[in-house]
């Protein structure tokens, strides 16, 4: 084994730690860790591939361990036991052999030698006797919960919602690796010349079947071209491009996106306004209104002002009556993005996603007065909760009388099969793209 292979599994050890004890964000961690210990080429994708995957299957992991650990263990033996075990049964192309070594080795030399024979015992007794059967789990939602690690309130909130088959679709899609997406700056490039200057770059990409002017990459990290530093795309996920199409903007129009950062709605409202007109983009962090700016500088987007403000007391800022289009992509529990952020499937609660309801329409209640008559006020989520979804679609709809439901038949024709009416709810297996929920709004004339 390479140092560099021992690196790569002592630093995935490090941010799996990080997760678990101070629930920092994995993402955050990953990149963190990429420059720390100076890894590159496809051991970052090795590091990202072990850091995710233990994490998504953290429960499942667990599951498999539990006969074979008979005493209180330290928590980064267990998350040894966990990494090592993913390798062992997710990825085909490491020996066993490899990983036993090395989890051996990282036993030494992180705390002693008789850490490191445990480790070895317990992976050698998995070897040979092999992993408890989930079959054995009577319960159809606990089975289910540990089959494809997702906690055991969610999946019985889910089949309650949308019934076992979806859940089950939903849960086994949230534990594969997304694909990324982007979003052609229309205004600098068009699909075609930035797909050439992909290739040229040497990734592999098609357009998107479901959103126009998008791409999918098949091989290469968009984030790294040349193309994406110029400013010929934003990183953007396709559902998440649904929500810049659901406010059928126009050239000139004076849009507010209320929760805005880090800018990707925003920067995407702007290039279909051509880059005429307004869009002022407020969120409550200070730091995030700087990655708005950083996203619109890249893009050579003038037609974006941003200002860090609470959207609760919006109405400090403008005059009643003063947008053509307000989005309100609300916080909320971000049960769609789990593939992306595995971790939060594992902090969140069920209590959680009442105090966001309220925190949701305090938002709508604040922006709504600040649209002009007939027009549009777009609710988006990225999460799968009829509660939070459609539950603050009904209560805001049932306290705001002058406006009504909005039909989504302006949406691309490939969304239109999952719509209903004015609202959209995308599920995670529907086409590859994260769980989000989109509702649209008329401000009676």
């Amino acid at each position: 084994m390479s140092k560099a292979k021992k690196t790569v599994r002592e630093a995935a050890l490090d941010v799996l730690e990080s997760v678990e004890k101070n629930q920092s964000y994995s993402n955050l961690l990953l990149n963190h860790a990429i420059e720390k210990y100076g890894i590159k080429g496809p051991d970052t994708g090795l590091l990202t591939e072990l850091t995710y995957g233990t994490i998504q299957r953290r429960m499942t992991l667990d599951f498999y361990l539990a006969p074979f650990i008979n005493k209180k263990i330290e928590s980064w033996v267990r998350q040894l036991l966990r990494l090592s075990l993913y390798q062992m049964i997710y990825l085909d192309k490491i020996p066993d052999r490899a990983v036993l070594f090395e989890a051996v080795e990282i036993g030494k030399r992180r705390g002693h030698k008789g850490i490191a024979s445990m480790v070895n015992g317990i992976l050698r007794s998995i070897q040979r006797k092999g992993v408890p059967s989930i079959d054995t789990i009577e319960d159809p939602v606990e089975r289910l919960a540990i089959e494809t690690s997702h906690p055991h309130w969610l999946v019985k909130r889910w089949t309650e919602q949308f019934g076992i088959e979806k859940t089950r679709e939903m849960c086994e899609t949230n534990i594969t690796a997304p694909l990324q997406t982007a979003r052609v700056n229309t205004l600098r490039t068009s699909l075609d010349e930035l797909m050439a200057a992909l290739s040229e770059e040497g990734l592999s990409v098609q357009k998107s079947k479901i959103v126009p002017n998008a791409i999918v990459s098949l091989k290469g990290n968009l984030a790294k071209t040349n193309a994406f530093k110029e400013g010929l795309m934003t990183i953007q996920d396709e559902s998440s491009m649904l929500v810049g199409h659901s406010l059928d903007v126009q050239a000139g129009f004076t849009v507010l996106d209320s929760c805005a950062a880090p800018g990707g709605k925003t920067t995407h409202i702007a290039e279909l306004m051509g880059g005429e007109g307004k869009v002022f983009a407020l969120d409550l962090h200070k730091h995030k209104i700087k990655l708005i700016n950083e996203n619109a500088s890249r893009l050579g987007l003038g037609n974006i002002e941003s200002k860090a403000h609470d959207s609760r007391t919006a109405g400090e800022l403008f005059e009643p009556e003063s947008f053509d289009r307000i989005l309100v992509d609300a916080p909320c529990s971000g049960l769609g993005v789990l593939r992306r952020k595995p971790d939060i499937k594992y902090t969140k609660s069920e209590s959680d996603l009442g105090s966001l309801q309220n925190i949701q329409l305090q938002i709508l209640k604040a922006v709504s007065p600040l649209l002009k008559k007939g027009g549009l006020l777009v609710y988006s989520t990225c999460t799968v909760d009829r509660e939070e979804n459609q539950g603050t679609v009904k209560e805001f709809l049932k306290e705001n009388t002058n406006f009504q439901p909005y039909e989504l038949n302006h949406l691309p024709e490939t969304v239109q099969p999952f719509t209903d009416g004015h609202m959209l709810q995308v599920f995670p297996q529907d086409f590859g793209g994260d769980g989000f929920f989109i509702s649209c709004f008329k401000k009676d004339l």
